[in-house]
This record gives C-alpha cells, sequence and structure tokens, in this order.
C-alpha cells in the first residue's frame, strides 16, 4: 500500500521524500526530518491571519448575530433554545445551525459586542482545523512529509480566507473541526476497537450534524477514506459497531431538526426548481475547482454569473496533466479525493437560488482536502523534481500566503468589502445596495440605489434603502410607497422610523407616534426615536404618558434634553 507512514521518533517528524520498494532512499537522497510540524503548522497559520484579528465587521451577517442578537447571546439558556430554532428567524428559517449560534453565545461572555474577540476565536478553530486535518492525513497512511505539505496548503490557502476573516465562516471551520476529529478518531476505533475513540468518534459527529446539514456526508467520506484511501475492508467487527454508531447520529439530528420550529414552519422547497437549479449551478464545480488551483479570481461576494469559468478548465487541465506524467499513480486514492471534493461540494450545488444566490468560498473549506488529497498522486510528490519536494512546496505554499495576506484586507471594514463585492459581482442587487448604503458621496450612493432597484427591484431591503434616499433627498412623501413595500415583505425595523417621518409630514402625529412605538419595541436604546417620542407626546399635551416615557429612557441610562426635562418640571 503506498503512503504508508514511517516510525516516529520522540519529538520529531520523520518524513522521507520517496520511498524506494524496499523501503530504501534512492541513492542521493537523505531522509528529510522536519522537527515539531505542528508547532510549524501552527505559526504559519498564525502568522498568515493575525491581523484579521484587528478587523472590524464587514455587516453582512456578522453585525445581525453580534449586535442585533446581543439580547439573546447574553442569556445563557439559550444554549439549548439554539436547537429548537431556526438561524436569522425563529420560526420561519431553512438554516438549522444551532452549534454556531452556541459559539457566539459562548463568544458573548467574554467579548460582549467587541469584535476583536470574535475574530480571535475564528482564527483559533483555524488553527485547531490544521492541526487536526494534520493528524488525519497522518492516520490516512499519507506520508508525512506529504501530510505536512497539504496541511501547510490547507493553513494558508487564500480561497478559505472568507471562512476566518468573516465571522460567520466559522460555520465552516466548526464543520471542519468537528469532522476532522471524527475522521481521526473514527479510524482509531477502527484499528485499535477502544471504547473510548468510539465514545468521542460519536460525539464529534454529533457535534458535525448539529453544525451544518452537508456533515450528512462525513460518514460516506469516512467510508471512502476506509476502502480507498487506507484499504481495510469494508466489513469487521468494529466496522460493523461504527455504523450501527452513525446511524444512531444521524436518527437524533434528524428527531432534533424535525422538531424545531424553523422545520415546523413548512421550508419546504419545490423539487422542481430545486433539480433546476441543482443543473444550473454544476459548472460551479469547474469555478470551484479554478478557484483551489488558480486563486486569483476571488470575491468577499461571488456570483455564478460573474464568475470567469477559464480559470476552472486551466485548472482541470493543470490538474489532470500533473496526474497523467505522474508515475505508480494510485488512481484509487485520487477516485478517493475526488470523490471527497464531489461529495462536500453537493451541498453548495443544492443551494435554491431564490434563498441564496451566491457562491460563498467558504464553501470549499471541506471540499478542498479531497482535492489536497489528490496532489499527493501527481509529479510534485512523486520525486520527480530531484528529491526537492519540500523546496517546491515551500515556495508554492508562500506564494499563497502572499496571496491569502493581500486578499484577507477585503474583510477589514464595510466600505472596503462591499466595494470588492460590487467590483467583482457586477450583477449582484444586494452588493450594489450594501455599498450604496455606505458611500460618503451622495451621488455615488444615489447611483448604487438606482443600480441596485435597476437589477432587482424585489431584492430584500432594496425597498427600505430607495425609500431612505429619497428621504435625504427630501422627497419624504415619495418614499412612503418603497418603506411600506419592505415592510409589508420583510418587516424590517429601520422601516418604522422612516414611515414615522412619513406621518409627520403628513401632519399625522398619532400615525407617527405608533410607528416609533413599534420601532422602539424592537430598538429599545435608540436616542433618537426616544427623543421622537418623547417630544410627541409633549406637543401632544400628553403629559402622563411623557413622564412615563422619560422614567423609560432614564432606566436605559439615557439623559434627557436639559429643555425637555424642563417642561416636564414645569407641568402639573
Amino acid at each position: 500500500m503506498k503512503h504508508r507512514t514511517q516510525q516516529k521518533q520522540p519529538g520529531k517528524a520523520i518524513v522521507k521524500s520517496d520511498v524506494q520498494k524496499k523501503g530504501t532512499f534512492p541513492q542521493n537522497m537523505s531522509p528529510v526530518i522536519i522537527n515539531y510540524p505542528i508547532l510549524w503548522l501552527s505559526l504559519a497559520a498564525f502568522i498568515v491571519y493575525v491581523r484579521t484579528i484587528g478587523f472590524g465587521f464587514t455587516e453582512l451577517d456578522d453585525s445581525i448575530f453580534i449586535r442585533e442578537f446581543h439580547e439573546y447571546n447574553e442569556n445563557l439558556a439559550n444554549l439549548a433554545t439554539s436547537f429548537h430554532r431556526g438561524l436569522f428567524d425563529a420560526i420561519k428559517d431553512p438554516y438549522f445551525r444551532p452549534v454556531f449560534l452556541d459559539s457566539i453565545i459562548i463568544n458573548n461572555i467574554f467579548s460582549k459586542e467587541n469584535i476583536f474577540g470574535y475574530h480571535l476565536v475564528n482564527v483559533i478553530l483555524h488553527l485547531a482545523s490544521v492541526i487536526v486535518l494534520y493528524k488525519v492525513f497522518i492516520r490516512l497512511r499519507i506520508r508525512k512529509l506529504h501530510s505536512f505539505i497539504i496541511s501547510l496548503m490547507f493553513a494558508v490557502h487564500p480561497v478559505l480566507c472568507q471562512a476566518v476573516a468573516w465571522i460567520p465562516g466559522r460555520n465552516d471551520t466548526l464543520l471542519a473541526l468537528f469532522s476532522f476529529s471524527f475522521f481521526f478518531f473514527a479510524i482509531e476505533y477502527s484499528d485499535l476497537g477502544k471504547i473510548k475513540h468510539l465514545l468521542l468518534s460519536v460525539l464529534f459527529l454529533l457535534l458535525a450534524y448539529f453544525t451544518k446539514e452537508s456533515a450528512v456526508f462525513v460518514p460516506i467520506v469516512a467510508l471512502i477514506m476506509f476502502t480507498l484511501i487506507i484499504g481495510d475492508k469494508l466489513i469487521s467487527k468494529n466496522k460493523i459497531i461504527l455504523y450501527a454508531s452513525w446511524a444512531v447520529c444521524f436518527l437524533i439530528w434528524f428527531i432534533v431538526r424535525s422538531q424545531a420550529t424553523n422545520i415546523q414552519a413548512g421550508n419546504n422547497p419545490d423539487t422542481g426548481v430545486m433539480i433546476t437549479d441543482f443543473i444550473h449551478r454544476l459548472p460551479l464545480i469547474v469555478q470551484y475547482l479554478g478557484k483551489i488551483i488558480l486563486p486569483v479570481n476571488q470575491s468577499v461576494f461571488p456570483m455564478q454569473e460573474d464568475t470567469s469559468i477559464k480559470y476552472g478548465i486551466i485548472a482541470t487541465v493543470i490538474l489532470a496533466a500533473s496526474l497523467i506524467f505522474s508515475k505508480d499513480v494510485n488512481w484509487k486514492i485520487v477516485a478517493a479525493g475526488f470523490a471527497i471534493f464531489l461529495l462536500f461540494l453537493i451541498p453548495a450545488l443544492l443551494v435554491p437560488n431564490n434563498l441564496n444566490e451566491q457562491t460563498f468560498e467558504h464553501r470549499l473549506y471541506l471540499p478542498i482536502i479531497g482535492i489536497l488529497i489528490m496532489f499527493t498522486e501527481t509529479f510534485i510528490f512523486k520525486g520527480l523534481l530531484d528529491g526537492n519536494t519540500l523546496l517546491y512546496s515551500l515556495i508554492v505554499s508562500a506564494i499563497l500566503a502572499i496571496m491569502n495576506f493581500v486578499y484577507q484586507g477585503n474583510f477589514s471594514s464595510p466600505l472596503v468589502f462591499w466595494t470588492q463585492a460590487v467590483e467583482t459581482s457586477p450583477h449582484s442587487a444586494y452588493a450594489a445596495m450594501m455599498l450604496g448604503a455606505r458611500e460618503d458621496n451622495l451621488a455615488k450612493s444615489y447611483a448604487l440605489f438606482h443600480k441596485a432597484y435597476k437589477l432587482d427591484p424585489k431584492q430584500k431591503y432594496i425597498n427600505y434603502y430607495y425609500g431612505m434616499m429619497l428621504q435625504k433627498q427630501d422627497s419624504v412623501l415619495a418614499s412612503e410607497p418603497y418603506l411600506l413595500t419592505e415592510k409589508a415583505k420583510t418587516d424590517f425595523v429601520e422601516c418604522d422610523f422612516y414611515l414615522a417621518r412619513v406621518a409627520m409630514t403628513k401632519n399625522d402625529t398619532i400615525g407617527a407616534m405608533n410607528y416609533l412605538k413599534s420601532y422602539l419595541q424592537r430598538m429599545p436604546s435608540s436616542e433618537p426615536a426616544n427623543n421622537n417620542l418623547l417630544l410627541m407626546y409633549i406637543n401632544k399635551g400628553l403629559i402622563a404618558e411623557a413622564r412615563s416615557h422619560a422614567s423609560r429612557m432614564r432606566q436605559l441610562g439615557m439623559n434627557l434634553p436639559p429643555e425637555i426635562s424642563r417642561i416636564l418640571n414645569a407641568v402639573r
């Protein structure tokens, strides 16, 4: 069997760049010894990503989970609630991500709304994933040198940047960490039969299931690893016990998920639409392959129609050629790697366009391991470069690290993030809308809103932003139909604040007060809304209501404007 590990000496990882059939080194070649490979992998990943710890929000979902969910995150009892609700909406939401929600709750304990702590945890999760993946490669009997190299590529590859630099991307690092841990302990149990390894494999498989639905493919990938990479028998006593534990884990996850409120709400996609969307998304396989092998056309907010397929075609040719011109290729391992890549990519192909039309790169965090496994059968790893496998691989890894370091700057702030999104995805109405909301130049801002509305007038929040733009242009009454449309469609809380202004322009003080009351039910700490409502109470002569509201404001830590305090004190 190829790709067998060598014996490990204490404190060292001894790796041989090429081994002859008898286990001896070719002439003029010597063992390649890498002391403390885990330390070097950790340092490489940390150095590449350390500056992301100081990044701010992108305002793509991260502000929702950290700021808007702050009250939810403060209640530790919600660690259990997360298993009975949807991700964004407790009732009507097709996403079921309890472990991710709980990770934010735990992060909130020491970080509150300071995003520094969330970025730090993201980097730590990536470091842990790199370390466990290296151990999995070793357990798969891949040579230690090869395991080190492909783990290093995983640690620094720019296509995985979004999973680390973007807070919600941690869902994929969590899934990978739990999946890798499951693979490790499942292999350990298969080899050694120790009950602790079985129990740990069950724990990590359950965690993977409750992190993301794509974990349903994790046991299938484990089977591929056992049969095609390791070369084990499909049936044995330990294997049967493993299979039974996998079935139990799936059943537990399925029952809990089925009882969650988001599933009861009935978010069942149309089968015909799913098939059509799946067929439409098949070219993504080539696009994603291109981003792994030639990561030069990345986007923080990618769309299929704006992603060039030429890089994917070139990448496919490069990968095929590097295998064809290699020697002694183990085609079982090649098939296993490609199958792993496809299996972990299937969930991205099944996402309905009406739910999410973005082709995010963080979804490659797990699929990329299949391509990395295939790399070990290419000529670079087969000793055809005069024994300089490690040298050439380090050069490639250094290039990837530099590309990553440069690219990750796109996640540093909302303005930078959405500017890159518009540049790389010109057909995205959402990207144009989000950049328009953050553009200081009013002319540019309005142009972006017009572009977004033209691209997709049904885009979520576009009617709100269009109405807000009209109000900034002093077309307050003209904004009303857009704000009402958005309120009816998404019930976006900010619509109430601007509709209150519409009502005041129409001299409808009662209507304005009702909109502000509705707004403050969900945004109780908004000083402008509180002050406006307090003034309306006073202007309408509702002094009792004004005093009661002023008391609530003081409880929230707000200081009343001096003139309002004088009015309330003067009136008996």
